[in-house]
């Protein structure tokens, strides 16, 4: 029985987690004969460190994000990446050693950049002989991710899979562009073009409700009568009993929900949604074919995310400047822009592989010792 480690970074629900468990849950459905197992090394390593850097990088990013931005940019997204990475695989090295020593995996799965950092450096010191897999959960691939000893990258975009080959020469045949991987119950849908008088909107402020809905829908409160709100509060339970007790009747809060067919169902009931630029939310978006408008998000990544989400035209940027409801209104009115935008999603669509069904391509061949193409 051939299995599968899965690495994403820290406990608390984001991306890297889901992107994981997406993958999971459809192999564990299609497949027999591979058992699968998810570990954060910070958890599994140092319990309490984990807990301490979770709610510091939480607290860092509400207070301080300008801060937060220049340490991201400077030592996560700089070609000096490398070097400032020293410190964390002097501390962490021989952990993820043991880790895999305990796991004994056929094949790794990286969906954070940290992990996958350790585990190509552990096979560049020929500590280990394990395929690595990087699948990556933003629009870009910061400097943080590891490039040698990585058996295939499983790249957002066509744009990332022709920056790999040019900046990074990693060989064609190791990239499969498969989008970001989402949970199965995403199906596809067809979406037309309907004229509303009443426009059902999702805001989305992440798994910890980090956007500032509240302050939007204030905003929005003159032509409320055009809208009607679901507002994923995420954990912030603080959000959730304010816009409950403001007991609007074009608002309806909701708490962080674990359900993939709840989401599904929730993203076939809108027709559009406001969210922050995370590669997930973003993605299972797109799979829904939903119009998105995007607010400022997580300094850093976020923001990068965002800068090439607007230069394939595959998100509104939103300007809080300016009327919310009219930019929003303006865009979901407008039959030609809105089917033109319908092409552009379905033209993203249908680059991406499914990234289950690769996967087990890769696990197959290399299970028949046939890892050099799978492309």
């Amino acid at each position: 029985m051939k299995k599968i480690l899965f690495l994403p970074l820290l406990s608390m629900p984001s991306g890297h987690h889901q992107v994981a468990e997406a993958l999971i849950h459809s192999i564990n459905r299609t497949t027999n004969g591979i058992t699968t197992n998810k570990v954060d090394l910070l958890s599994y390593s140092h319990p309490v460190l984990e807990k301490l850097i979770t709610a510091f990088y939480l607290k860092w990013i509400k207070v301080s994000p300008k801060t937060y931005k220049w340490a991201y940019n400077n030592f996560g997204y700089s070609k000096s990446t490398t070097y400032s990475l020293q410190w964390y695989e002097r501390l962490f090295l021989k952990n993820m050693e043991q880790l895999i020593q305990r796991e004994q995996p056929d094949v790794i799965v990286a969906t954070h950049g940290f992990p996958s950092f350790l585990v190509s450096r552990l096979k560049q010191k020929r500590m280990i002989d394990v395929p690595l897999m990087n699948v990556y959960t933003d629009f870009f691939i910061n400097n943080v991710w590891g490039r040698d000893g990585v058996d295939y990258h499983f790249v957002p975009s066509e744009h990332i899979r022709t920056s790999l080959i040019e900046d990074s020469g990693v060989t064609a045949e190791k990239i499969v562009v498969t989008g970001i991987p989402i949970n199965g119950k995403f199906n596809r849908v067809s979406r037309q073009f309907e004229q509303k008088q009443i426009h059902h909107i999702l805001l989305a402020g992440g798994s910890c409700g980090l956007g500032n809905m509240v302050d939007l829908l204030r905003q929005i409160d003159h032509s409320a009568k055009h809208f009607h709100f679901s507002v994923l509060c995420g954990n912030n339970v603080r959000m959730y009993e304010e816009l409950t007790n403001c007991k609007k009747p074009y608002i309806t809060p909701l708490q962080y929900l674990s359900s993939r067919d709840e989401m599904n169902d929730l993203y076939e009931n809108v027709d559009a949604i406001v969210t922050k630029p995370g590669g997930v939310t973003v993605s299972e978006a797109l799979h829904k074919k939903l119009p998105i408008f995007a607010i400022a998000g997580l300094p850093g990544q976020e923001e990068i995310n965002l800068s090439y989400l607007q230069s394939e035209s595959l998100v509104y940027k939103l300007d809080l400047n300016m009327s919310i409801s009219s930019q929003i209104i303006e865009k979901l009115t407008n039959k030609q822009e809105w089917n033109e935008h319908q092409q552009r999603i379905e033209g993203y669509l249908q680059t991406c592989q499914f990234a289950s069904e690769k996967l087990l391509t890769v696990i197959k061949a290399i299970n028949n010792k046939k890892v050099d193409k799978v492309g």
